[in-house]
């Protein structure tokens, strides 16, 4: 199977048993109007493609027995091997439980590269061997399990997608959003001022643009220290690095 290489903008190729999936959620909104206007793209390999017998087969009974199977090492590789192709530069992902917990951090050093190549599992996983053979990096939405690799591979695309250069109509609100300086973003209000008796805090009306920047960080303070205190722990060794 030929594939073309990678020539354009920020490319998401996903290599999947459900290539139907895609774009799915990303073909609406932010990321379904830059991807109208091409300002990115995605682009499915369906793994199925890559079997070699007349039934299509992709996994096979795990070595030392278990409950589920476990997806072939030699089609995935040649799925991954022509994933990899497309944007020869690009980090190649699988999307696993037990992978790194993805994070804004990561999310941004994906987005100012020239894509990713995914790789969504199914059933009990892929071969071991295929993670070492392609040095693939394995990444985590959190401790949590999820059917297939699919729903993550959106998650990922769509997080960097919103930080690609025209996706978004206010660039000046990706740096006062969640996980930025590592902090939780502060409380939104609009109107009405009073709503069924709870009205907005004061400062937000008062005109005075300094003081409403310090309570917004004082709230964004606040609200990581209570609900994230391993974000705000990061937080503090990062201002004493700078200090």
């Amino acid at each position: 199977m030929t594939t073309e290489t990678h020539q354009g903008p920020w490319t998401a190729t996903v290599a999947t048993l459900f290539p139907d999936m895609f774009p799915g959620p990303l073909g609406h909104s932010l990321a379904g109007r830059a991807l109208a206007d091409g300002l990115w793209r995605i682009k499915t390999l369906d793994i199925r493609d890559f079997a070699r017998d007349k039934h299509r087969t992709v996994d096979d009974a795990p070595f030392g027995g278990g409950a589920s199977m476990v997806m072939k090492p030699e089609i995935v590789d040649a799925a991954m091997a022509a994933a990899m192709a497309v944007c020869p530069e690009a980090p190649a992902i699988y999307l696993s439980p037990r992978g790194r917990l993805l994070d804004q951090a990561r999310v941004r050093q994906l987005s100012q590269g020239p894509g990713v190549a995914l790789l969504c599992g199914r059933y009990e996983g892929i071969d071991e061997r295929v993670i070492g053979a392609r040095a693939l990096e394995e990444v985590s939405l959190g401790d949590f399990v999820l059917s297939g690799g699919e729903p993550a591979a959106m998650v990922l695309i769509d997080a960097c997608v919103r930080l690609l250069a025209g996706v978004l109509g206010n660039a000046e609100s990706l740096h006062e959003e969640s996980f930025t300086d590592d902090l939780l973003e502060y409380p939104h209000y609009t109107r009405p001022r009073d709503w069924e008796g709870r009205t907005v805090p004061e400062i937000l009306v008062s005109g005075h643009h300094e003081m409403v920047r310090a309570w917004r960080r004082e709230q964004s303070e606040i609200i990581t220290q209570a609900r994230r205190p391993d974000l705000w722990d990061r937080h503090l060794q990062r201002k004493a690095k700078k200090a």
